[in-house]
């Protein structure tokens, strides 16, 4: 293992590269690319890495890019990509049709901005735009979870129980174009951990369809087989964070990350970087005798309800913060939570930090403040922080 000093955007190409070549020993890995900033330097060095038995097809689109991967990934090839923002929406439609054909794609999406206006910093609204999809999403903190995360999403989509597409999130220039040591495994630690692939419905020489059409009866069963397997993500991802932590020495961490609750009674609820601000925050209150702790949805799809519910218990006012905003509704986080949530604290939505906004402690300080004085919530506030 080497610690080398690289960007969320390399951790993501490198770790999906290590992963190809885990794969040469069956059908390989094939990958479609479309530049978009800020994703560009991922598929850059991707495409510039030797990769045996690989092959990486640079393509006029971002439509065009998931459709490479989807026959790929069809053939039985171990397949990745990479987008953002408005390269996701125009994706869109095959993004749909890789998870109705259960093809266990990663994809890497930097999280940026939807427009117009043009803005290419930090939001979560593109990889919201995909919450309905049918792909299992995990929004990352720092550049090692990045890395860790592309690894064991092919060990996770890939396996006969899912058979499902990845979506790994990090947030715009926060994460893709911020230097941090990074542990890097050898590629012989990598090859014994991912096992090669095996889609049951791949293309042999034996005739298949796929994309036919579907009568109603048939299109329910599809769908209903689609939902168990997200009901299924779970289980099996805990059994891919204990063959990690075996492999690597460090264990993944679990769909919801905890910090500071154990007494908690009012609580800041967040996803990607906003994670260590929250953690910041809630040490400077702690220090001023507030019982805050924080909580740090990774997996967002599926939603972790029941871990939430848990950790939740104790708390009395909960804050959940969103980098994104659904119009006529509020932030989505805080729309997925209020859905399963049936506690009595007072759960408070507040966006920030879109597109772009630097979220910095002092910022959830005063939103805790906030929240703390309210005996009911009211409407979602937009808070403007840039």
């Amino acid at each position: 293992m080497s610690t080398e000093l690289i960007t969320a955007n390399h951790a993501s190409g490198l770790a999906a590269a290590m992963a190809g070549r885990a794969n040469r020993t069956a059908r390989g890995f094939g990958s479609g690319i479309y530049p978009i900033t800020p994703q560009t330097e991922c598929v850059e060095l991707l495409s510039s890495l030797d990769i045996e038995k690989g092959h990486v097809v640079k393509v006029e689109s971002e439509h065009s890019a998931m459709a490479v991967c989807m026959g790929f990934s069809l053939s039985g090839a171990r397949s990745f990509t990479a987008s953002s923002s408005n390269g996701l929406a125009y994706m869109v439609e095959n993004v749909y049709a890789a998870a109705f054909f259960r093809l266990p794609i990663v994809m890497m999406a930097v999280n940026r901005t939807l427009g117009p206006p043009w803005n290419i910093w930090a939001d979560h609204g593109d990889g919201m735009m995909l919450r309905d999809t049918g792909w299992i999403q995990f929004y990352c903190e720092d550049n090692q979870e990045v890395f860790d995360t592309i690894l064991l999403a092919f060990h996770l989509g890939e396996d006969a129980r899912l058979l499902l597409p990845v979506l790994v999130c990090q947030d715009s220039f926060v994460l893709s174009h911020t230097l941090m040591e990074t542990d890097v495994p050898d590629q012989e630690v990598v090859d014994a951990y991912l096992p090669t692939m095996n889609l049951p419905h791949m293309v042999t020489d034996r005739p298949r369809t796929f994309g036919g059409l579907d009568f109603p009866h048939e299109t329910e069963v599809h769908r209903r087989q689609l939902a168990e397997a997200m009901d299924r993500v779970p289980a099996v991802y805990a059994e891919v964070q204990d063959a990690f932590e075996r492999a690597f020495g460090r264990r993944p961490a679990d769909p919801v990350v905890p910090y500071r609750m154990e007494d908690a009674e009012v609580v800041v609820i967040s996803m990607g970087t906003l994670g260590a601000t929250a953690r910041t925050a809630v040490d400077r209150l702690r220090d001023q005798g507030i019982r805050a702790g924080s909580l740090r949805v990774r997996m967002f799809r599926p939603f972790p309800a029941e871990p939430l519910r848990q950790l939740l218990a104790g708390a009395r006012h909960i804050a959940v913060i969103d980098r994104d905003l659904s119009p006529g509704l509020g932030g989505v986080l805080w729309s997925e939570l209020k859905t399963f949530y049936d506690g009595d604290a007072v759960v408070q939505n507040y966006m920030m930090g879109l597109g772009g906004g630097d979220v910095r402690p002092e910022h959830l300080v005063q939103v805790v403040e906030d929240v703390t004085r309210r005996d009911q919530a009211t409407t979602p506030q937009i808070l403007e922080v840039a």
